[in-house]
């Protein structure tokens, strides 16, 4: 199979009917074999209902349906363990991205042999309150990630080789930030691609300004994450190590200050322990303690969470 169209969604029963024809147009028209995969994200409205009646009319629709809202990340996931193409292509469902992008997303993977191609919504129709944010965030990604070619880590329409979505994991609310996933995973092709950005044409955005807030703790988690998450001994250990050393360091300097005064006679101002000095090599001597054992425990731990991508799937078909 040539393409896999993942879609995640949450109550968008309005638009599903179009993206899908729009989809299979473009298919037919570039004489590929596809699928167009629906993982229904626990919608409250009708969506499911209507996915099942496309289904009659489409055979190449599949879906998924939680049982309950886990959020995108996790649609991401089970899409990407589902998915059957050899390319690929991640779209939202409310047709703000256009399905007309994904020919030339899938030649620049087969033919330039690029791992991941994420696109740009380099004119985009939202409002300040999210553009604005956006181009912070995605500029601190830029800087923290060391992937400096792309301008919008957070567009929904990307396209991947299938050797990609099937050996990176995504949870929380990391969808935000998959091309460095795939970066820390050693897919380092990574392309950009301008594409069309629509005017959402039914419902409202899913997304409160809690994303906000999230994107910048799922930046800081992906990053200590993906450099330290082998080896969480070299991050809590190098700290705790230089914490103790500077305490103990202090704490020498002030006891050979007290013993000089002693041999010599000379009389002290004040005690050691009336120093703020002392209080402070104190504190780094059991604050390196805790940070090298906190690295210790770390280190047997080392990621070991088999739940964290569980998922209740409620039906599936295909």
């Amino acid at each position: 199979m040539d393409i896999s169209v993942t879609i995640p969604l949450y109550n968008e029963e309005e638009s599903l009917p179009e993206l899908t024809a729009w989809i299979a147009k473009v298919m037919q028209e570039n004489n590929f074999s596809y699928e167009i995969l629906f993982v229904d994200d626990g919608s409250t409205d009708s969506s499911w209902a209507v996915i099942e009646a496309l289904k009659k009319e489409y055979d190449a629709v599949r879906a998924i349906k939680f049982r309950r809202n886990y959020g995108k990340s996790a649609g991401l996931n089970v899409a990407f363990e589902a998915a059957r193409g050899d390319v690929v292509i991640t779209m939202d469902a409310d047709l703000q991205d256009s399905p007309d992008e994904i020919p030339e997303l899938y030649r620049r993977i087969k033919e330039e042999k690029f791992d991941l191609v994420s696109g740009w919504k380099k004119k985009r129709y939202d409002p300040l309150s999210k553009t604005i944010p956006t181009k912070i965030y995605n500029a601190a990604t830029r800087r923290m990630s060391g992937i400096h070619n792309l301008h919008d880590f957070n567009c929904g329409l990307k396209a991947y080789r299938k050797e990609v979505v099937k050996n990176i994991e995504v949870y929380g609310e990391m969808h935000r930030y998959i091309p460095v996933i795939a970066k820390w995973a050693g897919f380092t092709k990574i392309g950009e691609q301008v594409v069309e950005h629509r005017s959402r044409k039914y419902g409202v955005t899913k997304f409160g300004m809690s994303r906000f807030i999230n994107g910048l703790l799922d930046l800081l988690s992906i990053f200590f994450v993906g450099k330290f998450g082998k080896r969480p001994m070299h991050f809590f250990g190098t700290m705790g190590v230089l914490s103790f050393l500077i305490g103990t360091f202090l704490a020498i300097w002030l006891i050979g200050v007290k013993l000089y005064h002693i041999s010599n006679g000379i009389p002290l101002k004040r005690d050691v322990t009336d120093q703020p000095l002392f209080y402070i090599a104190l504190v780094a001597i059991i604050l390196g303690s805790q940070l090298f054992l906190t690295g210790f425990v770390a280190e047997l731990v080392s990621r070991s969470a088999p739940e964290r991508n569980h998922y209740l799937v409620e039906k599936e078909i295909g």
